[in-house]
């Protein structure tokens, strides 16, 4: 039979494999799981049919019947119907599996010749059984994946209120998101503690997210545009390259998945005085042979500068922010496929005091001015048994920024005048990844290979401060993995990557001249266990080697302000690459009582970084801070994660995770080099990380058109430096924070293809916010911990065809 697909993973199943769509468990009504089945026994004589439905009695099109220990199955009709044929065994069991639904097992003993039976699925409210590509390349069951992946889709973002990446990625256990300056808003994102240097972006799979994407791309991707956001911790070098020591966070852009579209306008008062207004659309057309596609999204976004403290210089930057993209598909043929994607984003953001002057007549001024193309290309082929999977793939950003960052600095002599008017830099910036990709199904057994080209350039100049960088980096990969069934409980994934890496760049600050020119080989392996001790409960350990190369990173291409001077990070000399060994373990147990699915995490993570790339505050004078990068003292992080998920129904869920956690180093690590002897500042905790963090989110659909949900974050306490106007650096310790919101929605269903939502909630609803920011024009712009917005309420207006 053919393959009417859009977007094919392939899953290992007992002995064939199956063929999933990637689209959202909440469309129910268009439950795609495609298949491929080989022939039977001609022998048997057995014949079973019936029927597959939801509790309420619905029919469940497109599921999958298969034969346990077999490759005999069928799948059902728009009705929900089935027939199996030449059974062989008189006993037999039926798996049978469907995208949204849990995966049901049921025996059939005795068979007469021909019987008829009813097949009831359960809702899988907590996509237990979603299909994930993050943890191994290729599509498969999340429970079935060796490591933990987690996943955020669109019922998170709307329940967190949610219209960028950056404010949903707190949503899971192990992962933080903070504001790393109050001028401009730059942030990262933390996995189990490390910097957001050390995790990889990807979008669709594909590593073009580069590191000046990364310093505020994170605001930049609207979450209209995202299907799916996959998150792996722990070192993912062995299957993505460089940079993935702590993990990496998979963007998987809209599938076009049936004809439907939608308009939401989103109204934000931030802090009771900020407007912060956003319009978002996305659109999908399928033909109705299901070969070609496409999606269209969009967003424009506009939002006001907030100042927490009164003192004219602003906590919350001025935004505005337009996207746009689309996602196509075109199939020739059955067995290959055609994806092409391609995103446009524009983005304006200023921080500082006096917004409508000029940059260089305020005494501070962070101002960026982002344009950025991002696109794919891939091509898919089956063989007829769909045992062969060939890919080629080439994906590609370029990025241009006109940057201002400086400022008279609360001074009016002509040498700050001259320094301030001259603070205009430019940056642009090239990243490809290209390469091709071989799987091979066993009966029980997957072969991964592939080979993989990554380039980036960066030039970054700001004529004010003598500042530039001209930073080329080529890495040539290739990659194998082996997913082993050892026995039907115990399944082990071997494979590595071998990496060739040559970077070649210039560094200049003020007289300061640095190079890189390197060229190295770095073996990553990785190996990982899962072992299904009983049918609820589950362990997986592994390890994993990563890496980093000695070169700029997305802290290296922010500028911030201290005591009216600007800091700038400058490469060290000699840098040697930074390596790390990640080691995981993990139970996982998940079991329904009566109608009441439930699923309980545990997780420990223990990670080595050796020569790990540390900044130490080094030199001032009367034009710049100078932050250097050094390879700093040996360090370790461990921890571990917990997540504990419940759903009596499809009207009420929840879910609480968090981490406890150290991170250290090995000895005492400088970060600050004072001006007299006596005066560095030695830490042995890491900076900016607290011990304790989690999360909480809690959806409740009281009546079929109204839903109401409590989401929230918790940040511990954590050591946070502090530059004082002394030219003296301190250590404080912050308060703890937790982050609750609430959303109410009511949809109006006016007929079967056209709904309206009406929504309102508040973010930060008891404003646990810092209280000691810096003030004026000699601030510490870095002195930022804790939530990134202040009380918000939110109100707004959804219509469309939507589920």
């Amino acid at each position: 039979m053919g393959i009417p697909l859009l977007s094919v993973y392939p899953i290992r199943k007992a002995t064939r494999t199956i063929f999933y769509f990637n689209m959202s468990t909440t469309i129910k009504a268009l439950l795609f799981a495609v298949y491929y089945i080989l022939p039977g026994a001609a022998l048997g004589q057995t014949t079973i049919s019936g029927t597959v439905k939801t509790t309420s009695g619905q029919p469940v099109p497109y599921a999958t019947v298969l034969a346990q220990g077999s490759s005999n199955g069928s799948t059902t009709d728009e009705q929900g119907k089935f027939t199996l044929t030449n059974l062989l065994e008189s006993d037999v069991t039926l798996i049978t599996r469907a995208v949204g639904f849990q995966t049901h097992k049921e025996s059939v003993a005795n068979l007469p010749a021909a019987q008829t039976i009813n097949i009831t699925l359960l809702e899988d409210n907590l996509n237990i059984n979603e299909v994930v590509v993050s943890a191994t390349r290729y599509g498969l069951d999340r429970r079935e994946a060796p490591v933990i992946v987690n996943v955020l889709g669109p019922k998170l973002f709307n329940a967190t209120q949610s219209v960028a990446m950056s404010e949903t990625l707190s949503y899971q256990p192990g992962v933080r998101v903070e504001n790393n300056c109050q001028n401009c808003g730059f942030s990262q994102v933390r996995l189990n503690g490390l910097d957001g240097a050390y995790s990889q972006i990807l979008i669709n799979s594909r590593s073009v997210f580069s590191a000046l994407n990364s310093v505020y791309g994170l605001d930049q991707i609207p979450t209209s545009m995202i299907d799916r956001i996959e998150v792996v911790r722990s070192g993912g070098s062995a299957l993505f390259g460089a940079n993935a020591i702590a993990g990496t966070i998979n963007i998987i852009t809209k599938d076009p998945v049936e004809n439907d579209w939608q308009i939401k306008s989103t109204n934000s008062i931030t802090g009771g005085s900020s407007w912060d207004n956003t319009l978002d659309f996305n659109t999908s057309y399928v033909d109705q042979d299901l070969m070609s596609g496409a999606t269209f999204y969009g967003m424009h976004r506009e939002r006001q500068p907030w100042d927490a403290n009164d003192d004219g210089f602003s906590e919350i930057t001025k935004l505005k922010n337009t996207t746009f993209g689309t996602k196509a598909f075109y199939k020739p043929s059955e067995q290959n496929k055609i994806t092409l994607d391609l995103s446009v984003m524009n983005e304006f953001r200023r921080g500082g005091d006096r917004i409508d002057l000029a940059p260089h007549f305020t005494d501070i001024t962070e101002q960026l001015q982002t344009n950025s193309l991002i696109g794919g290309i891939t091509y898919d082929h089956y063989s007829k048994d769909w045992k062969h999977k060939f890919s080629l793939y080439l994906s590609a950003q370029k990025s241009k920024r006109d940057s201002y960052y400086g400022g008279l600095g609360g001074s009016t002599n002509p040498q700050d005048s001259i320094t301030a008017a001259n603070s205009y830099g430019i940056t642009e910036d090239f990243a490809m990844v290209g390469g091709g990709q071989y799987t091979y199904n066993f009966e029980n057994d997957v072969l991964t290979a592939g080979v993989e080209y990554n380039t980036n350039r960066t030039t970054d100049d700001i004529p004010s401060y003598g500042r530039s960088i001209d930073q080329s980096t080529h890495a040539l990969g290739s990659y194998v993995q082996y997913e082993w069934k050892i026995a039907d409980p115990l399944k082990a994934l071997i494979g590595g990557r071998y990496d060739y890496t040559h970077i070649d760049g210039d560094y200049r600050l003020l007289n300061q001249v640095r190079s890189s020119a390197e060229n190295f080989g770095t073996i990553s392996p990785r190996f990982t266990l899962l072992y299904d001790i009983t049918e609820t409960l589950q362990f997986r350990g592994g390890y994993a080697r990563g890496f980093r190369a000695p070169q700029a990173f997305n802290e290296d291409m922010h500028v911030t302000s201290i005591g009216g001077q600007q800091v700038f990070v400058l490469m060290g000399e000699n840098l040697k690459t930074e390596y790390s060994n990640a080691y995981t373990g993990s139970f996982n147990y998940t079991r329904n009582f009566g109608s009441t699915q439930t699923s309980v995490l545990i997780e420990g993570f223990y990670t080595d970084l050796q020569n790990p790339f540390t900044t130490v505050m080094t030199t001032q004078n009367e034009q710049v801070i100078i932050q250097e990068m050094r390879n700093g003292s040996n360090s370790k992080v461990y921890g571990s994660n917990i997540e504990i998920s419940a759903a009596p129904s499809g009207n009420l869920t929840f879910q609480a995770g968090g981490t406890i956690q150290r991170a250290t180093y090995n000895e005492g690590q400088i970060i600050f080099d004072g001006e007299n002897p006596g005066e560095e500042l030695i830490v042995k905790q890491y900076m900016r990380t607290p011990n304790v963090y989690g999360y909480l989110n809690t959806n409740f659909k009281a009546t079929m058109p109204l839903s109401i949900d409590l989401t929230g974050v918790y940040t511990g306490t954590m050591k946070v430096p502090h530059y004082q106007t002394d030219r003296r650096m301190i250590i404080t310790k912050s308060p703890d924070f937790m982050e609750l919101n609430l959303r109410f929605g009511y949809v109006f269903a006016v007929k079967n293809d056209f709904n309206i939502e009406l929504f309102a909630g508040v973010q930060n609803m008891f404003n646990a916010f810092q209280k000691d920011f810096d003030t004026g024009p000699l601030r510490d712009s870095d002195y930022v911990y804790g939530p990134t917005k202040p009380r918000t309420f939110t109100f707004g207006i959804k219509i469309g065809h939507f589920h």
